[in-house]
């Protein structure tokens, strides 16, 4: 199978089948690019999520458009990223189109409340596989901690926390660096 199709048959395979946007996307892209067609190592898709998440824009986009562009370059990560949108676009379409007679239809009000925990499990299984992933210890659990309650409770902007974070890995690796030499 040629692999534009491929990567564009995954991408628009997991877009369709996946309610509550990015992070609930995760744990099915991660699964389809590093088990089923191994496109990607584990590390190499960490990485790509810790990169996705530094940057404005929508995740699954984000990732979407990485793991094209590591498959065949630019190309690629147009395919991977249309893949992921088209069915987003065409859901939104329709329900644009019949939703106005069908909001206050009982029915669909109980679907919508029966919806909202499963996306809150989406959510929370890629955040535990995050974790495991980047090898986080009872010394390093800490810091997504603090940076959490940062956000939640004191109302810091994210941006801040990651430059301050990035900042603080940084020194920490020129100070670890330099013990090492010594």
């Amino acid at each position: 199978m040629n692999i534009y199709f491929a990567a564009f048959l995954s991408f628009f395979k997991i877009g369709t089948f996946t309610i509550g946007g990015g992070y609930a996307m995760i744990p099915l892209i991660e699964k389809e690019v590093v088990e089923v067609k191994r496109w990607l190592t584990k590390e190499d898709f960490l990485d790509i999520i810790a990169l996705s998440q530094s940057l404005p824009g929508i995740l699954a986009i984000n990732v979407a458009i990485f793991v094209g562009y590591r498959l065949k370059g630019t190309r690629g990560s147009l395919v991977t990223a249309l893949g992921t949108a088209l069915p987003s676009f065409l859901i939104i379409l329709l329900i644009a189109i019949f939703f106005e007679s069908y909001k206050n239809n009982a029915l669909v009000e109980a679907v919508f409340k029966g919806i909202r925990p499963a996306v809150v499990a989406l959510i929370a299984v890629p955040v535990f596989n995050l974790a495991k992933a980047a090898k986080l210890t009872y010394k390093t659990f800490f810091i997504p901690c603090v940076a959490a309650l940062f956000i939640w409770l004191l109302g810091i902007s994210p941006i801040w926390v990651i430059l301050v974070a990035g900042v603080g890995g940084f020194l920490y690796g020129k100070l670890k660096r330099k013990e090492h030499k010594e």
